[in-house]
């Protein structure tokens, strides 16, 4: 792999200004990015900020529609072609499970049909974009949770979907939150995550996942992904990461996250599954 370089970009414009617990997703050159926190667990504003990467410039964006997503934390996101998915999160009344669609080209917001009671409101949940829906993959609801639901963005219709693992009870994932996850072709490829919560909560560190697999969104079977070499990122959790190419490789950027010693991390893997 080719070596990489850390570059800092200049900020210009109407930016969203420092926070966490919010998310970020590319359609294009532009990166997008929506909720967070400037104090824990209080929600800022539920603005569309937007990022141009070659002028640098920070743009706050119109929104329209009959109604717009509220505050949250810890909300997920994904986009394909010029929409932009968010999901989930915490907001002021608690944990959610409501689904929006932006369209980046109209700046407006829409609110999809909910999920009903069968998936959970949630935090740390996957959200990915793979074979034309909207998959959303495991997630924390006062307890690590195991299932996988996906939208159908043709019909407007959300199933709950069984999962079973396609070599063994091995090659299914334990149940978890705060995982990598990216759509890559017909798979959804999770990797890491916390699969025992710390009696901390936030102060301290759960049981971490160095687990890689892949469900297979045709047939519904995961299978853990060999991932074993010399330069393994080890386990880990509430990490940054994205779908990505390196080298005309398409696969899975991670980039830092939570140790099992609670010490945070700096360092960035890419991670090529090996999926047919």
């Amino acid at each position: 792999m080719a070596a990489g370089t850390w570059v800092k970009l200049e900020q210009k414009g109407d930016g969203p200004g420092a926070r966490s617990s919010h998310a970020i997703t590319l359609v294009g050159g532009t990166a997008y990015a929506f909720g967070g926190e400037f104090t824990p667990r209080v929600p800022v504003d539920n603005a569309m900020y937007a990022f141009d990467l070659k002028s640098q410039c920070w743009s706050a964006l119109d929104a329209s529609g009959d109604v717009v997503p509220p505050p949250r934390v810890g909300v997920t996101m994904a986009s394909v072609g010029a929409t932009v998915y968010v999901f989930g999160g915490c907001g002021d009344a608690g944990r959610l499970n409501d689904l929006w669609a932006y369209d980046v080209a109209a700046g407006r917001w829409e609110a999809l049909p909910s999920p009903g009671e069968a998936c959970k409101p949630r935090g740390g949940p996957g959200l990915a974009v793979a074979g034309g829906k909207v998959w959303v993959v495991y997630g924390f609801s006062g307890e690590e949770l195991d299932d996988v639901h996906c939208y159908d963005p043709g019909t407007g219709a959300w199933s709950t979907v069984e999962t079973t693992g396609g070599g063994g009870g091995g090659d299914k994932p334990s149940p978890r939150s705060v995982f990598c996850a990216a759509g890559i072709g017909k798979h959804v490829v999770v990797f890491g995550g916390e699969v025992d919560p710390s009696d901390l909560g936030h102060l301290g560190a759960g049981k971490f996942s160095a687990e890689a697999f892949a469900l297979d969104t045709e047939t519904g079977a995961w299978a853990r992904l060999d991932d074993a070499g010399e330069h393994h990122p080890g386990p880990r959790g509430w990490c940054a990461f994205s779908a990505g190419e390196v080298d005309g490789r398409r696969g899975l950027l991670v980039y830092g996250g939570n140790s099992p010693t609670n010490d945070r991390l700096g360092d960035i893997y890419f991670f090529t599954p090996p999926l047919a």
